[in-house]
């Protein structure tokens, strides 16, 4: 479903700002995948989300989408291919527009375009029949504009238009990190239910371990550029955020053990 191969980008190279944003990164996701990444500040995760969704482009490297190359693609011609939700609620929805129109815009991105009416009768029915999934009611407010709507709500609109047209692979760019612990829980809730419903191959960063721990089949720890931890399966539903700090510190120790040897 998603292959990246020896994805390697440094920005301001040759610079004294110069970083290896990620190096050499190999990863592979099956149909259905749902992988979690966490990692500190810096280590490459949005770098790494923005290389599939083709807002970046690495330096080397190759990126597959159903055994599509894609790599050369821009976002745009990605996007029928991917969905992706941000971390800022005002992201990825225009706010002068209503609800049903932002939904309308989100369906015509996997068909192709023609001139039509945005907001048929048909289609005001399907979208409050997907709307009323997300049980807060929003299938009554076709018509409000989505900037008069809490964070909240406009995250699980978000939510619901990167998933709907059922796309190739879901990003979730820490999505849920600007709400507050009861909208938060709530669309961690909705990400967990349409991400099953749908069965779609997910890749989500998150700040949050415990999230990280409990959602998905498989978890990723990034630093500095690479993938330093690959959990899945029975072993990553017996992680603890204990396991997670020790086995980071485990790595941390062994890196300055090797920089001090190449030092003597």
């Amino acid at each position: 479903m998603l292959k990246l191969q020896h994805l390697s980008v440094t920005f301001n190279e040759n610079t004294p700002n110069e970083k290896k944003a990620l190096k050499d990164i190999n990863l592979s996701l099956k149909k259905g995948d749902f992988v979690t990444i966490i990692g500190s500040n810096g280590a490459g995760k949005s770098t790494l989300m923005n290389m599939v969704s083709g807002s970046l482009f690495p330096d080397v490297g190759d990126v597959f989408i159903n055994g599509k190359q894609v790599v050369h693609l821009p976002e745009y011609k990605r996007a029928r291919m991917i969905g992706r939700v941000f971390q800022d609620p005002m992201a990825g929805t225009a706010p002068t527009m209503t609800i049903e129109e932002n939904l309308a815009i989100a369906l015509s991105r996997c068909k192709k375009r023609r001139l039509t009416f945005g907001v048929t009768k048909k289609r005001r029915e399907l979208f409050k029949a997907y709307l009323s999934k997300l049980n807060i009611g929003l299938e009554n407010r076709l018509m409000t504009k989505v900037g008069f709507l809490s964070g909240g709500e406009r995250q699980a609109l978000s939510l619901l238009m990167a998933t709907f047209t059922e796309p190739d692979i879901l990003l979730l760019d820490e999505h849920t990190a600007a709400l507050d612990p009861s909208r938060a829980e709530l669309i961690t809730q909705l990400t967990k239910e349409l991400i099953e419903t749908y069965e779609l191959t997910t890749l989500m960063v998150t700040h949050n371990m415990q999230q990280a721990i409990d959602l998905g089949n498989r978890l990723i720890m990034m630093d500095k550029g690479e993938i330093i931890l690959d959990i899945s399966g029975e072993e990553k539903s017996k992680l603890t955020i204990e396991d997670l700090l020790a086995e980071f510190k485990r790595l941390r120790i062994e890196e300055f053990e090797s920089d001090r040897a190449l030092l003597v």
